[in-house]
């Protein structure tokens, strides 16, 4: 049996690439193998596959076994798209979860803030997943209440939900001290508190900022000099990792450049060490990526160059 990657999972504050068994039918049991990720290590793969396959709906296969475009960020077929946002809260197709939620401002750089809602149980995977640099909450209850509470700050404070994910990218290399990042968020908790019509039923939360630079590995990141826009079969990537942030990998190359991988990108792809025969393709599975390759293995598969200081991203 193959694996297929599942893109970049944070699992207890860490960053991991996840694996799925492409067995019969191309349908897995959800999350197979997850292989850790360590910064300043090597990491290197080519692409063992011929075509990307979707991943499926919920991480569950596709019974389709349905090719997806190469440079998709969903890595899924329509219809397993549609299942997965039949069953969304951000779809706002899920009014009756029984489960408590958690309100967050999310600071990801300069005047860039956003409100958002997770699950309570989640803790901050979600705003890992994102690339937060830092968050604090603004309080807990159940789901609908959440949702009010961040549309009172969207009306009230102008604080969006979404931001582009090519501007999250671009501030990375260039973020203020830690002590400003955490005042401009105090700021708007500070203001979002004393806004009136907050749902009874919410109960607030005092301000803490929690600081994910660190977890990222984003001190003294170097600017990045290119993105990855696509694999393709026997393609290669072969780097340093010196950061990573929501899917995204930052590459230190051979050449002394930075290539920003982002690992949506990766998923559906069979995968192996860049060392490996199409056979080996499971041991990407199995250890990860992060075998060393020789020196002049380098990055084989598209990549969109970027100047140092202009903005840059798949999107």
């Amino acid at each position: 049996m193959g694996w297929l990657c599942g893109g970049l999972r944070w699992t207890a504050g860490r960053p991991a690439l996840a694996w799925y068994g492409s067995g019969s039918g191309g349908r897995s049991g959800g999350v197979e193998r997850v292989s850790e990720l360590m910064y300043g290590g090597d990491a290197a793969f080519r692409v063992a596959g011929v075509e990307r396959l979707c991943v499926g709906a919920r991480r569950g296969g596709c019974p389709l076994r349905a090719v997806v475009p190469r440079r998709s960020s969903g890595g899924q077929c329509p219809e397993c798209a549609r299942l997965d946002r039949s069953r969304s809260v951000a779809a706002d197709t899920m009014a009756d979860d029984p489960r408590p939620y958690a309100v967050y401002l999310a600071w990801f750089g300069p005047g860039m803030v956003k409100v958002g809602i997770t699950a309570d149980e989640r803790g901050s995977a979600r705003l890992l997943e994102q690339g937060a640099v830092a968050f604090t909450w603004l309080g807990r209850g159940p789901l609908m209440a959440a949702r009010r509470t961040e549309e009172l700050l969207r009306a009230a404070l102008g604080v969006p939900d979404r931001i582009p994910y090519k501007v999250k990218r671009a501030q990375r290399v260039s973020l203020p001290a830690r002590g400003e990042r955490a005042r401009e968020i105090a700021e708007l908790h500070r203001r979002a508190g004393a806004l009136a019509g907050w749902p009874e039923s919410l109960e607030r939360a005092p301000f803490e900022a929690v600081d994910h630079a660190g977890v990222f590995g984003l001190e003294g990141l170097r600017p990045m000099t290119g993105v990855v826009t696509e694999l393709a079969p026997g393609g290669v990537v072969a780097g340093r990792l010196l950061a990573a942030a929501g899917p995204d990998l930052h590459l230190g190359t051979v050449d002394g450049g930075v290539v920003v991988l982002d690992t949506r990108l990766m998923s559906g792809w069979e995968l192996a060490g860049a060392g490996a025969s199409a056979a080996d393709s499971s041991g990407a599975g199995a250890s990860g990526i992060g075998a060393r390759t020789g020196s002049g293995t380098g990055v084989t598969v598209p990549v969109k160059s970027v100047k140092p200081g202009v903005q840059g991203g798949l999107f």
